[in-house]
């Protein structure tokens, strides 16, 4: 027998290292013994060979381009045998090179169920952290910090979502596992604490708690679904839900009361976002840059759709990317906000362009439809999807960026998308997750949008879907690698 006692929970390079020494030496699972650092020892200790007494011998290790990555995440799952399982797996890969499409395997099976079991943890730990402010340092740097208790050792790979979306201010998060800390310039981890290390309360609370009693829609109120996803193991940490028991009782009233006053008018959007700095006579063939194709937008009356929304929102990314995303159009705060993909659907991408290992600072993204469409109902502005005419109407614009970003992949989210790019309509079942090249010599891959999995009913379906979707990406990505 050959022991392989690992020093790290997580850290796919060393499980990676013995798992290919293994292979060099034909040792077969069944002779290999693998522990984590939190293990007892005895029976490793007990054995005389260890993997790192065994001769390197040069081999070539084949497996499919999705692996590693998919190893690497499992090996955050606190299944004590996923060392050996995935060894196993890593074996039969050698000799069955199609094996991991085999979804009849045990083996494969849990597999996707730890892949599954990963993302939704790191999607609980994305939606409850809340951070308490501790203090302030130089410069008015604020400094927060947080407690939580995920389900996996996914600290390291859950935190880096965080230095994202709250830069500009010092933070720490302490898991039982690992902690991870932030200054605004570097990401580190060290040990693992405890919840006293966090103070028990502060004044962000408060405004957790009436942010959500002014998101909390009584008429909507699904008991089931929210315990699902807001399980109560986590309700210790999250200052807002001491307000959930009174404000169930307190439903039926309210909605009773919502439904006297009948259908209200829509909320008067902001005043609309007029810009003059460009000349209303520069026609689109004259725009050079990305910032000239921002301001020719404000005068932009192609269609109808200027007219009710707040602003056009422009594309976001270098002018050198290689990689340009394509959506639909713009939703509610984007609208408001005049930038792409920073709702619900665009945390949703961030998190699986991270997963497949696209980094969203180095992408153009942009929109078929430049404009908000949407439905009045209520104070609320629902989605409605654009129109033909709509987005060919839109299409010279989207063409300007393309033909400034010259990018070498453009990646299409959803039908409408793909309908701008290719110029005709098409059923997204028929092209979604192949290559197809473009008159102008670049590459289109196409796939869901992200709202889609959004709106599935089935968490098993949502997170199948996410998973292909994520492929889809993968997809791309390789391509772009390919290219260089």
């Amino acid at each position: 027998m050959i022991s392989v006692n690992l020093s790290s929970e997580t850290d796919y390079s060393e499980w990676r290292d013995a798992a290919l020494r293994l292979l060099q030496n034909n040792v077969s699972p069944s002779d290999a013994v693998w522990q984590g650092p939190n293990a007892a020892d005895s029976l490793l200790n007990s054995m005389q060979t260890s993997w790192t007494d065994l001769p390197e011998k040069p081999k070539t290790i084949s497996v499919p381009r999705s692996f590693p990555a998919t190893a690497e995440k499992v090996l955050c799952h606190t299944d004590p045998q996923r060392f050996a399982k995935l060894y196993r797996i890593l074996f039969r890969l050698q000799t069955e090179p199609r094996f991991l499409s085999n979804s009849t395997e045990d083996d494969i099976t849990w597999l996707h169920e730890c892949d599954r079991a990963i993302s939704r943890d790191r999607h609980k730990m994305h939606a409850f952290v809340r951070f308490k402010k501790v203090g302030e340092r130089r410069f008015k740097r604020e400094q927060f910090a947080a407690w939580f208790e995920p389900t996996h050792y996914i600290t390291k790979l859950a935190t880096p979502f965080f230095t994202r979306r709250f830069p500009n201010m010092d933070w720490v998060i302490i898991t039982p596992h690992c902690s991870a800390i932030w200054d605004g310039h570097n990401l580190v981890f060290g040990a693992g604490g405890r919840k006293s290390d966090v103070p028990a309360d502060d004044a962000v609370e408060d405004q957790w708690k009436t942010y959500f009693q002014s998101i909390f829609n009584p008429a909507r109120l699904k008991i089931g679904a929210m315990m699902s996803e807001m399980p109560k193991k986590y309700w210790q940490n999250m200052p807002e839900t001491s307000l959930i028991p009174e404000m169930v009782s307190a439903a039926k009233g309210r909605q009773a009361e919502m439904q006297s006053h009948g259908v209200t008018e829509p909320n008067p959007l902001a005043s609309k976002i007029k810009s003059n700095t460009l000349p209303k006579s520069s026609s689109r063939s004259s725009l050079d840059t990305l910032t000239e194709v921002s301001k020719a937008l404000y005068h932009c009356k192609n269609c109808e759709l200027y007219k009710s929304a707040s602003q056009p929102v422009p594309g976001e990314g270098p002018n050198t990317a290689r990689l340009m995303i394509v959506g639909e159009q713009p939703g509610d705060k984007e609208d408001i906000a005049g930038q792409p993909f920073i709702g619900p659907a665009g945390e949703l991408l961030n998190d699986c362009l991270e997963e497949a290992g696209i980094v969203r600072n180095e992408v153009y993204l942009t929109n078929a439809v430049k404009h908000f469409k949407f439905v009045p109902r209520g104070k609320r502005r629902i989605h409605s999807k654009p129109s033909s005419m709509e987005i060919k109407a839109c299409n010279p614009w989207l063409q300007k960026e393309a033909q400034i970003v010259e990018p070498d992949i453009i990646l299409a989210l959803g039908a409408s998308a793909a309908q701008a790019i290719l110029g005709r309509s098409t059923k997204l079942g028929d092209i979604r997750g192949r290559p197809l090249s473009l008159k102008s010599g670049r590459t289109l891959v196409v796939t869901y949008h992200p709202s889609f999995l959004l709106r599935l009913p089935s968490p098993d379906q949502a997170a199948q879907t996410r998973k292909v979707f994520i492929e889809d990406l993968k997809l791309a990505a390789n391509y772009l690698a390919e290219d260089k």
